[in-house]
């Protein structure tokens, strides 16, 4: 019975197996499907084979770092570049700068100063996943080995190999760039401040229990009484580009 389970489903693994005589009725350790199927030549490898790079990524979401620019254009014409750092298993996201001219100089600062804040912050990150920009000096690369970060790069023209930090690019975009008129770059570096803030001060995220990354989700109010005769306040950020609800003082 184990070796045809494990024969008619070759991407199964042997706890699979194990599982799937349970629900037959026939009780075995699953150490002893493992040794069983080690005997019979079955490789027990195979499943491994099978995992995706969405899997990769969530499985090990609290080693990885992942960073991009993008772009913004003031309503003078300037371009401006962004760099931003998110956190995967956090969710942080870190706005590194933005500058209209991202010489090597001011990416390995950028470097530099994300190795600091993760120093203080006491993140366990060992990975950064980045494409394969020019606007990335070969001294951005040394700074973090220096701080024992890996760097993986991308393949070219594969969004998907770094998710996370596209899908938050695709959000700053929609809700503030796109909807915020940007007079220069002191007023992006201050709409970025905000988005930033909100990002992991209030925004909840799925991955992490539907708590924002830097706040924790309080406890649940019980009480009736204060069900019925709740207050609820709204604040402002960027002119109301921004909403946060928080209870009333």
């Amino acid at each position: 019975m184990r070796l045809r389970l494990a024969r008619e489903n070759p991407c199964w693994g042997y706890r699979r197996i194990h599982g799937e005589l349970l629900v037959l009725g026939i009780k075995v350790a699953a150490s002893t499907v493992w040794e069983i199927l080690r005997q019979a030549g079955v490789d027990l490898a195979s499943e491994r084979t099978t995992t995706t790079w969405a899997d990769f990524l969530r499985s090990q979401a609290d080693a990885l770092l992942a960073c991009d620019f993008f772009e913004t254009v003031t309503l003078t014409g300037t371009r401006l570049h962004v760099l931003a750092v998110i956190e995967h298993g956090a969710r942080r996201i870190r706005i590194l700068g933005a500058t209209p001219h991202p010489v090597a100089f001011w990416v390995a600062q950028a470097a530099k100063n994300l190795v600091m804040d993760l120093e203080v912050s006491g993140a366990r990150a060992r990975f950064l996943i980045r494409d394969r920009d020019g606007k990335f000096p070969g001294l951005f690369d040394t700074v973090l080995h220096d701080a024992w970060l890996k760097i993986v790069l991308s393949g070219v023209q594969m969004p998907r190999i770094n998710p996370v930090m596209e899908r938050w690019v695709q959000t700053c975009r929609h809700e503030l760039l796109d909807r915020t008129l940007i007079w220069n770059q002191r007023h992006l570096l201050h709409a970025l401040r905000e988005f930033e803030h909100s990002c992991n001060q209030h925004r909840r995220h799925r991955t992490v229990a539907d708590a924002a990354p830097l706040c924790s989700l309080p406890e649940p109010i019980t009480d009736p009484e204060r069900l019925v005769h709740l207050e609820v306040c709204r604040r402002n950020r960027l002119g109301g580009a921004l909403h946060e609800y928080r209870h009333a003082a």
